[in-house]
């Protein structure tokens, strides 16, 4: 509960248990509304895939503006088109206007919304709270979303049955007022942080170069998202499912509460259980999650399906609070919102897939076989999931950057120019070469995840005691940039790089192309980059060209 103790984080907190209780609200009319104008799971699927399948194509987008632009600011844009979509539906309905394609269409607008909403909130949390709470924060946020998952579903399938489907959109509608009001008071609190200034092209590029090159980041993403499309069935298919028990909307909601109640005990039972367990949980959470979809397919009733639903939430809560958590903590500050619009993208991006083929597979087979077949899936996972190599949520080591690094974002225009290119040579003892190229292959990952996007290492054919490094990065600018990423662990490794040289030090050359008509002021750029190099390590303690 430590977290609720810093008021920003708290005021925010409570505005989502409130807002997130209206898109459960809105997520049980929309259902529901469109099993009444379709008869057709495979349309249900859709609609469910529609909250989140923008985010298949904005997360990356929307993870470069959570970098570049203020996130509160871009939170506000965010909440301002979710609202705007849920009144358009709200009115539709009430006139008698609503057509399925017309349904699905307003929910991909909201779903635009959220696409934009996730990556900034995400990178914003480690803002509102300190680093060694990040974990509980995450927690907290996953304890709110579910309380309001253990109560929407149930207020909305009540709000359907008495004023219809419209009522339950407009409820929706008010709540994200609640999210607006708090971003505007604590907006002008909220620290100036150094943000990106590059094309979108770039900084997209360079948050896919940081996923691809950060290999324990990397596994994470590839688990989230096949988590993602297996248990995918539960919500997907959980409408028809309801209707094939003999339940109606009501009950529908409250199977989806007991989801909701479900993740609210785990968010408050993990510190216990992760405290008692001597290895990562993960893999038994994500096999009993398997399990429990298959018991919800296999249920005779309602009371089967809903205990299955509780175990169901449980599981899900407690693999998924962990993965974030772990991504959070693993990602530095300056590409934290590109980190987590791809975990948002390999989790909630990839989930309409899931749901899609789901609804497929259950028109073909019926629920009960889509959910045995997809939750299979699921159990088998969780038990390959240790081949993943993720680490432990309490093993993570976050980046950690050195007090003396000045801002890498402060050059005027002058300083333009590009491509740089960067060459490194080392005169290396012939029996170091083995142990030298293996250590290379770390330094070419601290290379690529920092900013370059050309690296390669050559060995001299008449004297093969020197080796060079080659790498390119976008522009000066850039460059500059890339050394205020060099976190300590990565200057520890470029330092160990370094004692490699016979003669003190490796011989650094820097070339960048130029305008000619404009050339930049070289002394002032010179001294400049020669400062980075003393902070971040990664400069040659000898003779040094640029």
């Amino acid at each position: 509960m430590a977290p609720l103790r810093h008021k920003n984080f708290r005021s925010l907190w409570a505005a989502t248990v409130f807002s997130a209780t209206g898109t459960f609200i809105q997520t049980v009319a929309g259902s529901w509304l469109m099993f009444e104008l379709t008869g057709s799971s495979t349309w249900v699927g859709l609609m469910v895939a529609s909250a989140t399948l923008p985010l298949l194509f904005l997360s990356l987008i929307s993870g470069a503006l959570a970098d570049m632009f203020d996130r509160a600011k871009l939170m506000l844009v965010a909440q301002g088109i979710m609202g705007g979509s849920a009144v358009a539906m709200s009115l539709l309905t009430y006139l008698d206007l609503m057509r399925p394609g017309l349904l699905l269409g307003l929910g991909l607008v909201l779903g635009s919304g959220v696409a934009l909403n996730i990556p900034a909130w995400q990178a914003l949390l480690p803002e509102l709270v300190p680093r060694g709470l990040v974990a509980s924060a995450v927690a907290l946020q996953s304890a709110a979303f579910n309380t309001a998952r253990a109560v929407g579903p149930a207020l909305g399938g009540a709000i359907v049955v008495a004023y219809g489907a419209e009522a339950g959109f407009g409820v929706n509608a008010i709540t994200y007022l609640a999210v607006i009001v708090v971003l505007i008071l604590i907006q002008p609190q909220l620290e100036i942080r150094q943000r990106e200034e590059a094309s979108m092209g770039s900084a997209i590029s360079l948050g896919l170069r940081y996923a691809r090159f950060t290999p324990g980041f990397r596994r994470l993403l590839g688990l989230v998202a096949l988590f993602s499309v297996t248990g995918a069935v539960v919500q997907a298919t959980l409408p028809v499912h309801t209707d094939h028990l003999g339940g109606s909307a009501g009950a529908y909601g409250i199977l989806l509460g007991a989801m909701g109640a479900g993740a609210l005990c785990g968010a408050f039972l993990r510190n216990r259980l992760f405290a008692k367990a001597d290895r990562s949980t993960v893999p038994h959470t994500i096999v009993l999650f398997g399990l429990a979809g298959i018991t919800l397919g296999l249920a005779p009733n309602l009371v089967v399906a809903f205990l299955a639903m509780l175990v169901v939430g449980l599981c899900w809560l407690l693999t998924l609070s962990t993965l974030n958590a772990t991504a959070q903590l693993m990602s530095p500050g300056w590409i934290r919102g590109r980190a987590m619009s791809l975990y948002t993208l390999a989790f909630a991006g990839i989930m309409p897939l899931g749901s899609i083929l789901s609804g497929v597979l259950a028109d073909w087979i019926g629920t009960p076989g889509a959910l045995i077949a997809f939750s299979s899936g699921s159990a088998l996972l969780g038990l390959a999931s240790p081949r993943f190599g993720v680490p432990r949520l309490e093993d993570v080591e976050s980046p950690e950057f050195s007090d003396e690094a000045p801002p890498p974002h402060d050059l005027d225009e002058s300083h333009e120019g590009g491509p740089v290119i960067v060459l490194n040579t080392w005169r290396i003892d012939p029996d170091d070469l083995a142990e030298f190229t293996s250590l290379m292959d770390q330094v070419r990952m601290v290379r690529l995840r920092t900013g370059a996007y050309r690296w390669r290492l050559f060995r001299n054919v008449s004297d093969p005691t020197l080796i060079t490094e080659l790498f390119a990065v976008a522009g000066w600018e850039e460059h500059m940039a890339q050394h205020g990423r060099i976190d300590t662990a990565s200057a520890a490794i470029l330092a160990r790089a370094r004692a490699f040289d016979r003669e003190g030090g490796p011989r650094n050359r820097h070339l960048i192309a130029i305008d000619v008509a404009h050339p930049p002021d070289f002394d002032e750029l010179v001294a400049r980059h020669e400062m980075m190099h003393m902070v971040d390590g990664s400069v040659p303690a000898a003779d040094q060209e640029s």
